[in-house]
């Protein structure tokens, strides 16, 4: 037979515990009976503080564009970017006249679309910028929340494996990583980036959950007899993820502009894949006769990761009450 009382308790502790947990809503209606209004919830103010910047709206146009051409080329470019036609199209400069058509951009070296090329790019980019983002927040926030939730020598070891990952040069050592590899797909550059790139994560959560665990409410909490996986997940992740959320939000621009340096030094993505650093690469030497070769991959280099960017400024002047 079941043990009741201890079932019973269990619940009352949970009720209790959630009963000290820092509120996101709170009715404030009065006596009368009319409502004032509720107070926002820190993502429900940082929402409302980012529906009125211009360059929230901006960068969030640009990424849903970005993200729409990487998902669906084919609705964006009916050209091959791997067809090229040496005999009618080499180095043939833009036909700004046919917009949206595969001579719009012009031709590169090898008599391929430079438009086609920079549509299908886009893929490459948003996936090693979003693959690395996701596998360094996992990885590193989670490091960070253990060092900085229980201390000792947790915290000892895990700042001592971040101090040695930050004496390796990021570039550098993503060089000397993937030169180990003879087949450098997107994957190989992901786990490339993310070996380097988690310690600035692990940092910052480790900083915020040092914070977040002196408040009240996680002394309430603990006091009441709520379990560690409870505390960390329901009290002190929610309320240390926002520095997470912005600094993972301008790294991936970063990634982004990293895969397109070691792409451009031939140690990132290499063909068949097509990437807008191999491009940039490719065009260096008749980029002074014909600078439309990289003036285009460049520019859509630049302008994702100016996207990425502007929305990580935004997300952290909305989520950080001292710089409204």
């Amino acid at each position: 037979m079941p043990d009741m009382t201890k079932s019973q308790s269990g619940t009352a502790v949970d009720t209790a515990v959630d009963a000290v947990a820092p509120p996101t809503e709170v009715d404030t209606a009065p006596a009368g009976g009319v409502s004032q209004g509720k107070p926002r919830s820190l993502w429900g103010d940082a929402w409302f503080e980012l529906r009125h910047r211009p360059l929230f709206w901006v960068s969030a146009v640009l990424l849903v564009l970005l993200l729409s051409i990487a998902m669906f080329p084919g609705l964006f470019s009916g050209a091959d970017p791997k067809d090229g036609d040496l005999t009618n199209h080499f180095l043939t400069k833009p036909e700004l006249t046919h917009f949206f058509q595969a001579d719009w951009f012009g031709y590169d070296g090898q008599g391929r679309s430079i438009y086609a090329r920079v549509i299908y790019g886009t893929r490459a980019s948003i996936m090693v910028g979003v693959g690395v983002t996701v596998v360094v927040t996992i990885f590193g926030g989670l490091l960070g929340m253990l060092a900085g939730y229980f201390g000792g020598w947790i915290d000892s070891v895990v700042s001592r494996i971040v101090d040695i990952f930050f004496g390796l040069p990021f570039l550098l050592g993503s060089m000397v990583v993937l030169n180990a590899f003879t087949e450098r797909k997107v994957y190989v550059v992901i786990a490339a980036l993310a070996f380097l790139g988690w310690t600035t994560i692990a940092r910052v959560m480790r900083s915020s959950v040092i914070t977040a665990k002196q408040a009240d409410y996680v002394t309430a909490a603990r006091a009441l007899g709520a379990g560690t996986n409870r505390i960390l997940f329901r009290h002190v992740l929610p309320n240390a993820l926002a520095p997470t959320i912005v600094v993972a939000t301008i790294s991936l621009g970063a990634y982004i502009s990293a895969e397109a340096t070691l792409s451009y030094l031939g140690l990132g993505l290499a063909d068949p894949t097509i990437s807008w650093g191999i491009d940039i690469s490719s065009a260096k030497d008749a980029i002074r006769d014909n600078p439309h070769v990289m003036l285009f991959p460049a520019g859509m280099l630049s302008l994702t990761v100016f996207a990425f960017i502007t929305l990580g400024d935004a997300v952290r002047d909305a989520l950080d009450p001292k710089l409204r």
